[in-house]
């Protein structure tokens, strides 16, 4: 198997407990602590995207969220305080590609439109009900919506449907201390 180099930003104590036990995974406990008031905006999506992602079938039974790794160093962001980057390398295969613009759809509870007649259709319909994707998103009021982009999210994972850049992060379900080649504090 091919095996690449990726990077991921993290808290500084992510690289001690790889230190520490060999193996990182995230928790719902670490994104409510670094997203604060945020985290159950975001926890959604991201409960979404580990039920639905093409390698759910392979995720360990301890693990509840993925980590995030970037394909070029510098899409990590710059360093920062309490941070450091992972410079990691893993078996391509254990990468789950994510696209940039349809995962910051996701992000903003928007519709992944199948091509431009759905586009056209789909915001048809969200002008004869006067709301947006993440008012009926977050409204009890628009089941239906609401149903409808989820249900499109699952193009996220279908190369078919382009949707602005084709650049991608990455997820993995764990670190594993002996696939780290460099830590950058």
């Amino acid at each position: 198997m091919a095996k690449i180099t990726v990077w991921s930003k993290q808290h500084e104590n992510v690289w001690k407990v790889l230190q520490e036990t060999g193996r990182y995974t995230v928790k719902r406990e670490y994104i409510i602590k670094d997203l604060k008031e945020h985290s159950e905006l975001v926890l959604d999506t991201y409960e979404w995207l580990v039920k639905n992602g093409p390698d759910y079938g392979n995720k360990p039974a301890d693990v509840e969220f993925p980590v995030w790794v970037s394909f070029r160093q510098d899409a990590t962001m710059l360093p920062e305080k309490g941070r450091v980057i992972l410079e990691l390398e893993i078996e391509e295969s254990l990468i789950t590609r994510v696209n940039f613009t349809k995962w910051g759809m996701i992000l903003n509870y928007s519709y992944i439109p199948a091509d431009k007649a759905d586009e056209k259709r789909h915001k048809e319909l969200l002008e004869a009900y006067g709301v947006s994707d993440t008012q009926a998103y977050m409204s009890q009021f628009y089941p239906e919506i609401k149903r409808e982009i989820r249900e499109s999210w699952k193009r996220l994972f279908d190369d078919d449907i382009q949707i602005g850049s084709d650049g991608c992060y990455g997820n993995i379900w764990e670190v594993r201390r002996e696939w780290v080649k460099n830590v950058i504090q």
